[in-house]
């Protein structure tokens, strides 16, 4: 439902989210842009999904790097140089689903998140309907 960057990892789940998905990327023998979601649970992190394109989870650098992960993909499809894809700002991506969308009006007063409606004619149970990025200090 959220994605918080940067994430709330001991050292020992970082190093632990790097193997993982460098396994991931080595046994495909994979190249190019891959989402790798991983959940933290008590007993360790799981892999959720893996996606080989850009991904939801990934939407927060929409409003926290200079290039996205957007821009940054057809940039490396088009065989043009990557542009700056550091961090500058903290944020919390939060998915708008189904009735999250009667937020819609709240999340727009507040100055510094940033809303990303995907113009799905309706709501429902479960379907994502968009997405929040708040900048976080």
């Amino acid at each position: 439902h959220t994605t918080t960057i940067p994430a709330r990892l001991s050292p020992s789940q970082r190093t632990d989210a790097i193997l993982i998905a460098a396994n991931i990327l080595n046994a495909l023998d994979y190249v190019g842009v891959m989402g790798v979601e991983l959940f933290v649970t008590p007993q360790g992190l799981v892999v959720n999904e893996i996606a080989p394109r850009v991904h939801n989870s990934g939407h927060w650098t929409q409003n926290g790097c200079v290039v996205d992960q957007f821009e940054q993909h057809i940039r490396a499809i088009a065989g043009w140089p990557l542009g700056d894809g550091k961090r500058h700002a903290d944020v919390v991506m939060e998915n708008l689903i189904g009735d999250d969308m009667d937020r819609v009006p709240e999340l727009a007063r507040d100055p510094a998140t940033a809303l990303h409606l995907y113009g799905k004619a309706e709501a429902r149970a479960g379907r994502k309907m968009g997405h929040v990025n708040r900048i976080v200090s």
